[in-house]
């Protein structure tokens, strides 16, 4: 099997030095950035399998590595580290393209658990079209269209759309949704699952009909046509 190649975007030398050596033991192969110039060069210039990316960082932050990366075409799972343990902070973190994130401090187990999830989701298969009502996703582009308009998505509402296309019809909790969209349950990310809804709902149901996203209180969420019951 070949060893998963890793880039670690990280300006605290001693930190960047012992998950580096730490990876290297568990069998990774890993490339150090320490600002946020050299994180894009390697990161664009290299196939990296995966990047753990410091959102403090000198030059230009992680966030705006984290976009930088995801415009120049960079699909290797991001996993963003972040001092900050904010709701807003996560909102951030995600919606400029990573994947997940971890906060400092953290455990190099909760690490290796995260690393090992991603990788379990990249290697998924991909099915054909999900479409509902006239919402269609096409998972090998990622595009989304309703009515045959096109809607512009950020990669993690892409990632709770596509969990709530897989499952139509079927109430998700937002236990679930965090399971299934972001790789990890925690109780904080729940937050996050309601912010991402309000702004799925702006974009897929605003101005057209029937609406196809619903709250069912104290259960999560669904994504349903309605007008087919029969």
């Amino acid at each position: 099997m070949d060893k998963v190649r890793v880039l670690i975007v990280e300006d605290e030398r001693k930190m960047a030095n012992l998950l580096k050596r730490g990876l290297e033991e568990e069998g990774y192969t890993v490339d150090l950035a320490a600002d946020g110039p050299e994180g894009i060069l390697l990161g664009t210039d290299n196939p990296y399998d995966m990047i753990l990316l410091d959102i403090a960082l000198p030059g230009q932050d992680g966030i705006e590595v984290c976009r930088t990366l995801r415009t120049s075409g960079v699909s290797a799972p991001i996993i963003m580290l972040t001092a900050r343990d904010t709701v807003d902070m996560k909102v951030s973190a995600l919606d400029s393209g990573a994947d997940d994130y971890l906060t400092k401090p953290f455990s190099f187990a909760e690490l290796l658990a995260r690393l090992r999830a991603l990788q379990r989701r990249t290697k998924t298969e991909v099915p054909a079209k999900l479409q509902v009502a006239d919402l269609v996703v096409d998972p090998i582009t990622r595009r989304v269209s309703r009515g045959g308009q096109e809607i512009i998505l950020t990669p993690k509402e892409y990632a709770l759309l596509d969990c709530l296309m897989r499952h139509p019809n079927q109430v998700l909790s937002r236990t679930v949704l965090a399971e299934s969209a972001w790789g990890e349950s925690y109780d904080a990310l729940t937050n996050v699952i309601d912010v991402y809804i309000n702004y799925l709902r702006n974009k897929i149901d605003r101005g057209f009909e029937p609406k196809l996203i619903h709250t069912r209180r104290g259960l999560g969420y669904v994504l349903e046509d309605e007008t087919s019951r029969g």
